[in-house]
């Protein structure tokens, strides 16, 4: 098994002229056995970086690698849901699963899948049309689990679950990983979805990857800073207000903090998130692990 799990090199795709550009210079390495968090607003270019992984889109420039090969060598050891969830809908669920055993003969993990099934109190009888937005969902995470992939890319996953079915997803998930070392991917625009359940972090904005890497070493790179209005070298500034002499800014240490100059707090993820997309000329950081392609 190789100790990656995706890596972009100025990766790019372009949907024409009137489309433009979906995800342009886009160059991060994501390691092998991570829960990774693909975080950014509505048509930041997330869907189309799982698609392009999934080797679902080719790309319009740049090259992406999926667990050391190329996006379809790999299909047999990725699984893939995206956010309108295909499934055929003349078919009941255990049909759907009965299809999974044999689009993935010797792999197919049935005890996981039926958990899935089980846990949404799926009757195996029921026709895919006849199932609600968040039973479908279930179905297809179940084919997902029961592929047991190397690499899973999920795009939405929770969006269509309530709140007690996105536990018991987020507890699956996390299991997953700790048990078989596969590789989480999961898209959402809600941050508080993924806060405290992922250790990496890509967030897109603008089609491009503006911060990558260990979510903790993100966080601690940055640092809120209150007190009187002065200059703010040598740190760099993501964003600052003022409020009479008050200022309070969120920086990217460079060199220590004088704490006898600022107040000085660690942001919250929800925080740091919002003040980058709030601020889209700020610098983009990769933290070392995530900077294999872009070196």
């Amino acid at each position: 098994m190789t100790d990656t799990a995706i890596e972009a090199a100025v990766l790019g795709k372009s949907y024409g002229r009137r489309r433009g550009w979906a995800l342009r210079e886009c160059s991060f390495r994501l390691p092998a056995g991570r829960v990774c968090a693909v975080v950014g607003p509505n048509g930041a270019g997330k869907s189309t970086l799982l698609a392009l992984a999934a080797g679902l889109l080719r790309p319009t420039e740049g090259t992406v690698r999926i667990l050391g090969a190329g996006p379809a060598e790999a299909r047999s050891r990725t699984a893939y849901v995206a956010q309108d969830k295909p499934l055929l809908p003349q078919l009941t669920v255990q049909d759907t699963l009965r299809m999974g055993l044999e689009l993935n003969p010797g792999q197919w993990d049935a005890a996981a899948a039926e958990r899935i099934v089980r846990e949404g109190n799926l009757a195996p009888d029921s026709r895919v049309r006849t199932l609600s937005g968040g039973q479908r969902t279930r179905l297809a995470l179940a084919l997902a689990f029961g592929k047991r992939p190397e690499l899973m890319l999920l795009d939405e996953p929770m969006a269509d679950l309530d709140p007690l079915a996105r536990h018991q997803l987020m507890g699956a998930l996390m299991a997953e990983s700790a048990e078989h070392g596969t590789t989480i991917v999961m898209s959402s625009h809600v941050l508080a979805e993924l806060e405290g359940s992922c250790d990496y972090l890509l967030l897109v904005d603008g089609g491009r990857v503006r911060l990558g890497g260990e979510t903790e070493d993100i966080l601690a790179a940055h640092t809120l800073l209150t007190g009187p209005v002065r200059d703010l070298a040598p740190h760099t500034v993501v964003e600052s207000r003022t409020t009479g002499r008050q200022l309070t800014a969120l920086v990217r240490r460079e060199g220590p903090v004088r704490e006898d100059d600022w107040q000085t707090t660690e942001p919250s993820l929800e925080e740091l998130l919002l003040a980058h997309l709030r601020s889209p000329g700020a610098p983009a950081l990769l933290t070392p692990s995530a900077a294999g392609a872009a070196e």
